[in-house]
């Protein structure tokens, strides 16, 4: 919830102007399909706060207009950007001299971070806040999963009897959670309350740690064989592509469900489209898929044990709003210099998704 300088609630008040900040800022986002999410992102309550901290540049920044603006933005301090930031070229940012702080009202800034770190510009992301839909997505389709919905639907079809499939439900089922990223952390959270026992299996999460979050830590064929519910949260990176294969899917128990709301990339479709096909008590809820959207005659398509969404886990409609709100407390820590609590560094673009 946005909040104004003197304690009001945004929303039900109406701040009273302290004092006349005299920062720039600016917004930057690339034309392209995602330049009509910016007013959900930043829209005029995001606005209106934020004037009462800096000011906000009148016009979007692109990779077209930057040249010809470049002049207005030389006292640019701080930008707010989401999908459709571009990795900034040198001679950008020589015309952004005084540029230290990037606020990304999204997810990964692998693909733009990197030159900004070099030149010690403060990036932040609201990967936290995209991890909140995903988790809430992914629990859902976890406790329908366990309940036997998938597979009792499309039996219950075309059988107007009671003797359907149903599933084994969620009292002491076993998820299997691949990935302690921001995204698998908050489904742990989310998971908590339910009487189920939960494993992780992430290389990068200690014994110690996995303890802390009240989970067990096993390898990938000990998930992939003891999970009623298998759900993919492995970071996309060149070394986890083709990390899920059929030896593993080949491995779940009776009547599992595998979910994927990470990256398809990190899946062998060809051998998940083998296993599934001759498995039909398996079912494999897919809402990213490599590519994106899958072709009309991919055989995926036509297996009635996958159903195929796309891509709506993370953060779309009147949500990305929530990643807009977390850039802005961000700023406003950073401008009243308290820690941040989502910033970015070198060593963390090697594990990021």
């Amino acid at each position: 919830m946005l909040v104004a300088p003197h304690g009001l609630d945004f929303r039900s008040g109406h701040p009273r102007l302290i004092t006349e900040y005299t920062m720039q800022t600016a917004i930057f986002c690339d034309h392209g399909p995602n330049y009509s999410q910016l007013p959900r992102v930043f829209g005029p309550t995001f606005k209106a706060h934020l004037e009462y901290r800096a000011k906000l540049f009148p016009e979007i920044v692109t990779q077209s207009n930057f040249a010809n603006l470049s002049p207005k933005l030389r006292d640019t301090e701080a930008i707010f950007a989401t999908w459709g930031m571009w990795s900034l070229a040198p001679e950008q940012l020589e015309a952004l001299p005084n540029l230290k702080a990037v606020f990304y009202a999204a997810g990964s800034v692998r693909h733009f971070a990197p030159i900004l770190l070099e030149r010690d510009i403060i990036v932040t992301s609201s990967w936290q806040a995209n991890a909140i839909p995903v988790a809430q997505f992914t629990l859902s389709q976890i406790l329908l999963s366990n309940k036997g919905y998938w597979r009792n639907q499309r039996e219950y079809e075309n059988n107007a009897q009671w003797n359907v499939f149903s599933g084994r439900g969620n009292y002491g089922a076993t998820v299997a959670v691949l990935g302690a990223g921001q995204v698998g952390r908050k489904l742990i959270e989310l998971l908590r309350p339910f009487d189920l026992r939960v494993i992780v299996f992430d290389p990068f999460l200690s014994y110690k740690g996995a303890e802390a979050l009240g989970v067990e830590k096993v390898e990938l064929e000990e998930a992939f064989a003891t999970g009623d519910v298998v759900s993919n949260h492995v970071a996309d990176l060149p070394a986890t592509y083709d990390l899920i294969r059929g030896e593993h899917l080949c491995l779940m128990p009776k009547n599992a469900t595998f979910i994927n709301t990470g990256r398809g990339r990190t899946v062998n479709q060809d051998e998940l489209e083998q296993v599934f096909a001759r498995r039909d008590d398996l079912t494999a809820l897919l809402d990213v898929t490599e590519p994106e959207p899958l072709p009309l005659d991919h055989p995926l398509r036509r297996l009635p044990n996958v159903h195929l969404t796309c891509h709506i886990a993370g953060s779309i409609g009147d949500e990305v709003g929530r990643m807009g709100e977390y850039a802005l407390q961000e700023f406003e820590r950073w401008q009243n210099g308290e820690p941040l609590r989502y910033a970015v560094n070198r060593e963390m673009l090697d594990t990021m998704a």
